[in-house]
């Protein structure tokens, strides 16, 4: 888990990010700044001030385009997004749905004046992981003025999130999976922390040089800022991450049935951002984009959602050669001491970056590889014993489980138990069972809880599919196939 901060553990933080903050205004400030409270997430977010007809006008207002057939609906579950109309026909693939000018997305800029100046040196403490808080600033910058140019953008936004760092404690607990808890209190430890450096940078700051009018920002604010950015920004040609009115309103598919194309680079002055359909679109049908082939860690952490069939979803474990002894001793597996390798096997697990100094020790089970390549080299390599034969192969066969027991079947058989005994190790690390969360599931439990038990959910999904999975090879094995 990530250290707390003295004085705050990682329970407090997350309290202090659920509660929420009281209005930062006085009625008498309120007519010519607006506020910066924010609130924790429990049900499906209203949104700042609701109009989508006005952002619509304003994009096309502004040198924008948006398809005529297009509309900005509520959906239930997933709140605002674009669609199709329902009476305006199909829509033809290759054409053009969104068009931004280069004057629309929101993003980080040169200082205009000693404010800009002021928010670019928070930004500069912001670590690079954490771009998301950087963006987050210049959006509460925009939110805090009473004449901003993207207010009818911002005033669409939800006024709370429902990413995992506003949980409350008992949903985080429900997560059950240490790599999403640890990344969750170091996001909460960090914006305690920064809202320390916030507070004290701006203490000497002269209310006209003020980035938020004069606004108090705590680390409630903060967190709705990052989450914010986090969870509709785009980085495009790798450049700076840009929020992008009315395109981040489509939501996300694996087999999206549109594109997002960037003409120009970002300094340039006819820079535009577009979505082009890529199928054609059906009536009532919603516009999807691809937001990235990413686990249910990154969909949550980042976005706020778990999608039930991912196929990019994976359990992170860490290479420990103490462990695998136990899951290889749990197999049956004759003890290869995985712990004390020679020094020829050394040699190999340090091509893999599993041994030696700077070594990466996270690998991870499931997703498109079903087991990660490096894991899998270094099990066949630990139980080989001959250094010849293995030398004998390149580290892309070793990594591959589709080549046909690279080191024999013995090795390859041991090699899919160890897997399958890790396996079960990770399962035992969740408190409950699958039938325990559908049951909860279907008793309609509060959103954040159900979130998170749709999460553990899908993760114990993962882990059986890959049991799943090398079952059936090692089934191959014993038969003398291989599969292909």
């Amino acid at each position: 888990m990530a250290a707390a901060a003295a004085g705050a553990t990682p329970g407090m933080a997350r309290k202090a990010l659920f509660t929420t903050t009281t209005t930062f205004l006085s009625s008498s400030l309120s007519r010519s700044r607006r506020g910066l409270s924010c609130s924790a997430s429990t049900a499906a977010a209203p949104r700042i001030a609701q109009r989508p007809p006005e952002l619509l006008r304003w994009v096309q207002r502004e040198g924008g385009f948006v398809h005529p057939a297009l509309r900005v609906v509520d959906h239930p579950e997933h709140g605002l997004g674009v669609s199709a109309a329902a009476t305006d026909g199909d829509i033809p693939s290759g054409d053009v749905l969104i068009s931004l000018p280069g004057r629309l997305p929101l993003r980080l800029r040169r200082p205009a004046g000693a404010a800009d100046a002021v928010l670019m040196q928070l930004a500069d403490q912001v670590p690079e992981e954490l771009w998301a808080m950087r963006l987050g600033l210049r959006l509460l910058q925009e939110r805090a003025k009473s004449d901003s140019f993207w207010w009818p953008y911002i005033a669409n936004l939800p006024e709370t999130f429902t990413v995992p760092i506003f949980f409350p404690g008992e949903d985080i607990k429900n997560l059950q999976y240490a790599p999403l808890l640890h990344q969750v209190n170091k996001r909460c430890h960090f914006l305690l922390e920064f809202e320390k450096e916030v507070k004290h940078k701006l203490g000497s700051v002269p209310l006209e040089d003020h980035p938020f009018c004069g606004q108090d920002v705590n680390s409630s604010s903060l967190g709705w800022a990052m989450s914010a950015a986090s969870s509709r920004a785009f980085r495009l040609h790798g450049e700076i991450p840009m929020l992008l009115p009315v395109i981040d309103m489509c939501n996300h598919s694996f087999n999206p049935n549109a594109r997002i194309v960037q003409e120009g680079n970002v300094d340039s002055p006819d820079m535009s951002v577009k979505v082009v359909a890529e199928t054609k679109i059906d009536q009532n049908a919603a516009v999807t984009l691809n937001y990235g082939c990413y686990p249910n860690d990154f969909f949550l952490l980042d976005y706020g959602f778990v999608l039930t069939s991912n196929p990019y979803d994976q359990i992170e474990l860490g290479y420990d050669g103490t462990l695998l002894d136990a899951a290889s001793m749990a197999a049956g597996v004759s003890s290869p001491n995985f712990s004390a390798p020679a020094k020829w096997q050394q040699d190999i697990l340090s091509q893999l970056n599993l041994y030696g100094d700077g070594a990466i020790l996270k690998v991870g089970i499931g997703g498109p590889d079903v087991v990660d390549g490096r894991l899998l080299a270094a099990l066949r390599v630990l139980i080989a014993a001959d250094p010849e034969a293995v030398r004998g192969h390149d580290l892309k066969t070793l990594m591959s489980l589709e080549e046909k027991a690279p080191l024999g079947p013995a090795v390859e058989a041991s090699a899919l138990r160890t897997v399958l005994a890790l396996c079960t190790i990770a399962l035992q690390h969740f408190h409950t069972k699958i039938m325990e969360d559908e049951a909860i599931l279907k008793g309609e439990p509060p959103l954040t809880t159900e979130l998170a038990v749709r999460f553990r959910l899908q993760k114990k999904v993962v882990i059986l599919d890959v049991m799943q999975n090398l079952g059936r090879r090692l089934k191959m094995l014993s038969q003398d196939k291989f599969t292909v």
